[in-house]
């Protein structure tokens, strides 16, 4: 057996350092392997973006608060309330059944409907006309964010049937009904000029079709309808055709049209590399609107630097590879519909607000995913991460890890009521193939009797 023996005058501590940093460099790859990463990768993205949104939040809508009422910390409570409230939700998400999850995608949709025709008629308007908030029991809410969530799980379970039945082959089984319900909720939140909102259920319709094979042609088909439908759009709303010019030459109107696009590229610009540090920004001081919701990337440039920005964009990465990872891995096609789905909603309209803060894309007025300001954003999103997180629980793999790791401490919590059982026997089922005798340790502990 061979000694490590210190250098004179060294120590040993550097070269057992370097093998363990050795050492775990090469188990990286294996790592990816894992059964349990796309899970881990999920829940620790996430977590970490809303981390994060939490701190921006507080930092960039501190001088707005204290402007609007008084204490600097108004609009940072709500969305640490709306945290509270979305963090239950994503964990009861996380641990539901997929025949549960399956089965909600229907109430969820008709409640989604009824809250964006309630919207039509009895909306608050905001700016350019925009009826899109709703007054309920002293809260405003968007409905059209908790739409995307249940259109997902919805058009997901609908495919997943058609191709349990082996129903997907003709374009007309493919379309029907998911065609009718992406187009009742799309005319609807058009009616209250959400432009943004829009393109993002459209997408989810396009995931959901790449996911369950769709013809080439009736693919394109429906992706040329989408960008002919953004176009008109476009067209018919003046303010809308003034964001298209301002963000083609944002200077040339650079206090009206291309105010927020200009101020927002400034922070970026001061930001540098490293950041001003966290509360030093300037442009949150009356310049930039909307610094904490659709333009709190740009603080996060300023305040954090291109490393806070890096940060952000590799996270959802990291959240986005985690999604298609589980939908890839996927046997079930709920599970491989739904993934998509939600993966597609998340990194989509996190590339387009990223987009329109660096001046790539026109100015939609959606938020950055689980880091801007907004309960009716942060919650459905925190909701759909819990989804994102049942379904890597759901691959095959990670399956068979968890049914030998037993119960989990929820089912343990409910064991004193009889609702634990189903762990244990799982439990036991793995540990019986595995090699294991569950069978002969009860025998010996009778005979003991």
């Amino acid at each position: 057996m061979s000694t490590l023996v210190p250098p004179a005058g060294g120590s040993a501590e550097p070269e057992i350092t370097g093998g363990r940093t050795t050492a775990w460099l090469r188990e990286l790859p294996q790592m990816r392997n894992r059964p349990l990463t796309s899970y881990y990768l999920i829940f620790g993205s996430s977590s970490l973006l809303i981390v994060l949104g939490l701190i921006m939040v507080l930092s960039s809508s501190m001088v707005d608060s204290y402007t609007s009422t008084g204490s600097a910390f108004s609009l940072f409570q709500k969305q640490i309330a709306a945290a509270a409230v979305g963090l239950p939700l994503m964990i009861a998400a996380s641990h539901a059944p997929l025949k549960v999850l399956r089965l909600i995608g229907y109430p969820a949709m008709i409640v989604a409907v009824a809250l964006l025709l309630i919207t039509v008629f009895r909306g608050e308007e905001y700016g350019y006309g925009a009826v899109r908030w709703l007054e309920v029991g002293g809260l405003t809410i968007q409905p059209s964010e908790p739409a995307k969530l249940a259109f997902a799980l919805w058009g997901a379970d609908v495919l997943a049937r058609k191709e349990e039945l082996k129903q997907l082959v003709e374009w007309r089984q493919l379309l029907i009904p998911l065609l009718p319900g992406c187009g009742a909720l799309v005319f609807l939140v058009l009616l209250g000029t959400d432009l943004g909102t829009t393109m993002v259920l459209l997408t989810i319709f396009l995931a959901l079709l790449w996911v369950v094979g769709a013809p080439g042609k009736l693919f394109v088909g429906m992706f040329a309808l989408v960008l002919t439908l953004a176009g008109i759009m476009v067209a018919v709303e003046p303010f809308r055709i003034a964001r298209v010019t301002s963000f083609l030459n944002p200077e040339a109107d650079a206090s009206g049209s291309g105010f927020q696009l200009l101020h927002g590229l400034y922070a970026l610009g001061t930001g540098g590399v490293f950041g001003v540090g966290i509360g030093g920004s300037r442009e949150k001081w009356g310049f930039l609107p909307h610094p904490e919701s659709d333009f709190i990337f740009a603080i996060i440039g300023e305040e954090l630097g291109l490393i806070g920005t890096l940060l952000v964009v590799g996270l959802f990465g990291v959240l986005g590879y985690a999604g298609l990872r589980v939908a890839s891995r996927a046997c079930d096609p709920f599970v491989r519909l739904a993934a998509m789905a939600i993966t597609a909603w998340i990194s989509v309209q996190a590339m387009v607000n990223i987009g329109t803060v660096i001046g790539v894309l026109p100015i939609t007025g959606i938020p950055l995913p689980l880091v801007s300001a907004g309960g009716s954003s942060l919650v459905p999103t925190m909701l759909g991460v819990g989804v994102l997180l049942a379904l890597a629980k759901a691959e095959p793999a990670a399956r068979r890890a968890l049914a030998v790791r037993g119960p989990s401490l929820a089912q343990r919590a409910l064991s004193w009521r009889g609702l634990g059982n189903a762990g244990s026997s799982t439990m036991a089922g793995a540990r019986a193939k595995n090699g294991s005798r569950p069978t002969q340790v009860r025998t010996r502990r009778n005979r003991r009797r």
